[in-house]
């Protein structure tokens, strides 16, 4: 017999392997032992090879719930023999090359536990085990043990430590470990005083009953929480966030009390349960504007989805099942702002937004956003809206060349993260906001701090944007000259592009693949704003091989902001005279001026999006990011999904026109002109924009498209084009990571990575 030692790497440290592994070796009657260390799980048998090969193989077909396996290898080493099997104390020296473990929801074992009164943790509102709780929110350092995490100063009484020295019970090695004789302690602070050790629940209902706001500290930070029910309570909250129009999500008690409000697909109750549970963007019923037990109007202004999760905390689920309703449960922040994690900052931000303060004191290291993700109605395609808490910061990819190097990628500005590759391991951070906001920019450089601490990180490549005032762009020009690293810079279109062929794990293709890239806003090569890309790549080498035809940009965020500017410029040729009505009669003349004169020009599909939302439903103005876009998609929904509209429901024919861009919004002005209904022109609008991005695939001879930026948030549109081109060609989305923004920095250092020697000359810019 040999001894054999086996290195495991992912996440697999704060998910319970080494109670597994010794649990399963025991069962086998094998001597060795297993350990934590900076680079995974380390376990070392005594076996011949045949019993070794069939205990590695049984553990990765069995794994513990929360383990993701990257890579493992098995060898042999000097023999050794064993008296049994044991875990021994980990190992904290070498560089960090682990998985962090991202917080998840409360695991159905727990869940059970709650309401049990035989059960000595009967209504304990911190209840977790190995399998669920907490875990990148807490983490201070790596491996992932106690005493690196924000629990270590709970001492845990007998029973608790009894758990957790126990290889054979659920809670062992359960760094979250408590119960209420070692309990973690909430408090209220309301009316400017602190009551400690508070534990009435019931009073915490009772406000809500009564209207008010209490801001409830979660795993990430704190949410905002009123009675979803109570109109008066949800237009105050509206006032006092500054959120005007921008939809609330709702935390419901259970799947079944959503069944009245939302139509529940087999695939969204499973997301809805995971142990990431997000906020899942589901189709309301119709006719639900009247009922009166739910403030839709005032929740969701008027949008065709309501976005819904469920309790993923044991103090969510004791509120929410004592409360009976669904509450408004929104991030604790003024919009824009960063959620507010610590209980000084929530004293200090969010008195004068919310009436109570429930807190405890389990400190929070890094803040999170609760995720959101939505699925398409006709081909259930995922569509991930914002990547946070549940699955951030690891992307536990196999198989993805990795060359060694340490990179840091910085990602945009709106839907702001960062990421690197370090130790073989990729690492993209939580959505962390429009980083032109200041408190944003603290909650990056605290994230980055954290991140690239725990992995004592040094980078060798750096990689931004080529916008020059993005303050990403300029702290990776800082950490370039600060790790004396090689300086990249990658135009935001591409990187989108090379974000989908890295999940896809197609950088090394031989075969043609074209990229469609739609969004608002990035600025191109040429020095104009881009945003109807499409791109060809084929093993490393990308260009840019057609676009929306290009026309005037005028006044900036101002544009963005007013999507009738962008009506008046596209219909620049085409004006009619009920346009005039949308500005003074001051804006009119200095417009027409403008817009001939305008140097700058623009391919922005979100744009032109904007201008289809203002002609056809008068939306002049928008409250939130993509606010016309988002209701142009639910006129179009509404009918698109009633109606039998087929591929020939285009204003196309075969035959790209000279000026597509000039070509559609003349056909929509004459639709409107001739009083075709709003949703059929919306339905139709959609339908061109898939046979246009047909129409350019057929020019290139491409079998394979690909699709990223943030209009394929839009689930009409990744529906048609599923509907319309799949078959046609293979189709690539975005699996783990949004279309959005937030797939920057993954693009950016899927670039980096597969950089070749004379490409990265190119590239190269001075810090």
């Amino acid at each position: 017999m040999n001894t054999w030692h086996i290195h495991i790497e992912g996440i697999v440290q704060g998910v319970g392997f080494r109670p597994f592994v010794y649990q399963y070796a025991v069962r086998e009657g094998l001597g060795g032992w297993v350990n934590n260390t900076y680079d995974g799980v380390h376990i070392r048998i005594h076996a011949n090879e045949e019993r070794a090969r069939h205990f590695l193989d049984t553990l990765m077909q069995h794994l513990p719930p929360l383990a993701v396996v990257k890579r493992y290898e098995m060898y042999p080493v000097e023999e050794e023999e064993f008296a049994g099997f044991s875990i021994i104390q980990s190992e904290h020296s070498g560089p960090a090359k682990v998985l962090l473990t991202p917080d998840v929801a409360m695991c159905e074992d727990c869940k059970k536990e709650l309401p049990d009164i035989e059960n000595r943790r009967y209504r304990y509102p911190f209840i977790t085990c190995t399998n669920c709780g907490p875990r990148y929110s807490i983490i201070t350092s790596l491996p992932y043990d106690r005493p690196n995490t924000t629990m270590a100063d709970f001492v845990m009484c007998p029973e608790c430590q009894k758990e957790y020295h126990n290889p054979m019970e659920r809670r062992h090695f359960s760094q979250t470990n408590s119960c209420p004789q070692c309990s973690i302690e909430m408090q209220l602070y309301e009316n400017g005083k602190i009551k400690r050790d508070f534990s009435d629940l019931a009073y915490i209902v009772e406000a809500w009953r009564a209207g008010k706001i209490v801001a409830v500290k979660g795993i990430g930070g704190y949410l905002l929480c009123c009675d979803a029910g109570n109109r008066e309570a949800v237009k105050r909250l509206r006032a006092r966030k500054h959120r005007a129009k921008k939809p609330f999500a709702m935390m419901f008690p259970s799947v079944d009390d959503i069944d009245r409000y939302a139509h529940l697909s087999d695939i969204e109750k499973q997301a809805l349960r995971s142990i990431d549970a997000p906020i899942v963007l589901v189709r309301k019923r119709s006719g639900l504007t009247e009922n009166l037990d739910l403030a839709l109007d005032e929740i969701g202004s008027g949008l065709h989805r309501l976005g819904i999760m469920l309790p993923y905390t044991p103090l969510f689920e004791l509120l929410l099942r004592q409360f009976g309703k669904p509450v408004v449960a929104t991030s604790a922040n003024v919009s824009d702002s960063s959620i507010v994690f610590t209980d000084e900052d929530a004293i200090a931000k969010l008195e004068g937004i919310a009436d109570m303060l429930l807190m405890n004191n389990r400190a929070i290291v890094i803040p999170q956003d609760d995720g959101v993700m939505q699925f398409t109605v006709l081909h259930r395609q995922s569509i991930v809206l914002r990547r946070s808490r549940g699955k951030a910061p690891v992307y536990p990819a196999a198989n993805i060349p990795l060359s060694g190097e340490a990179v840091l990628a910085c990602g945009a500005m709106l839907k702001s993260t960062f990421g690197f590759v370090i130790n073989d391991n990729i690492i993209v951070s939580q959505y962390l906001g429009n980083t032109a906001n200041y408190e944003s920019q603290e909650n990056y450089l605290r994230t980055y701090e954290h991140l690239s601490g725990i992995f004592d990180a040094c980078f060798d490549k750096v990689v931004t944007d080529m916008h020059p005032g993005y303050f990403s762009t300029g702290f990776g020009k800082e950490m370039a000259h600060k790790h004396q690293a090689r300086y990249i810079q990658l135009q935001h279109h591409k990187a989108h592009f090379y974000a989908v062929l890295g999940e896809h794990k197609s950088l090394e293709t031989e075969e043609k693949i074209m990229g469609i890239v739609w969004d608002g806003t990035g600025l191109g090569e040429d020095g104009n704003i881009w945003g109807g890309e499409f791109f060809m790549y084929r093993k490393g080498n990308m260009e840019r091989v057609a676009h929306l035809d290009e026309y005037p940009f005028i006044l900036g965020d101002k544009m963005v902001k007013e999507p009738r500017i962008s009506a008046l410029v596209l219909s620049f040729r085409q004006t009619r005279d009920w346009m005039q009505a949308k500005f003074s009669g001051q804006e009119w003349k200095i417009y027409q001026q403008l817009i001939p004169a305008a140097k700058l020009r623009c391919t922005s599909m979100g744009r032109l999006f904007d201008a289809v939302a203002s002609l056809l439903l008068g939306i002049d103005k928008q409250s939130f990011e993509a606010e016309a876009s988002m209701q142009l998609e639910k006129v179009a929904s509404r009918y698109y999904y009633q109606q039998a509209l087929s591929f020939e429901d285009t204003y196309l024919g075969d035959v790209l026109p000279d000026n597509f861009t000039e070509f559609i919004i003349n056909s929509v002005l004459q639709d409107i002109d001739n009083q075709v209904s709003a949703g059929l022109i919306a339905a139709r609008f959609h339908i061109t924009l898939v046979k246009y991005a047909d129409l350019i695939a057929r020019k290139h001879k491409v079998h394979k498209i690909a699709f990223s930026g943030g209009v394929f948030q839009n689930a009409l549109l990744v529906d048609m084009m599923i509907e319309f081109l799949d078959g046609k060609y293979q189709l690539f989305f975005h699996k783990e990571l949004s279309p959005n923004d937030e797939c920057i920095s993954f693009g950016q250092l899927m670039y980096a990575l597969q950089l070749h020697p004379e490409m990265e000359e190119k590239s190269r810019s001075p810090v």
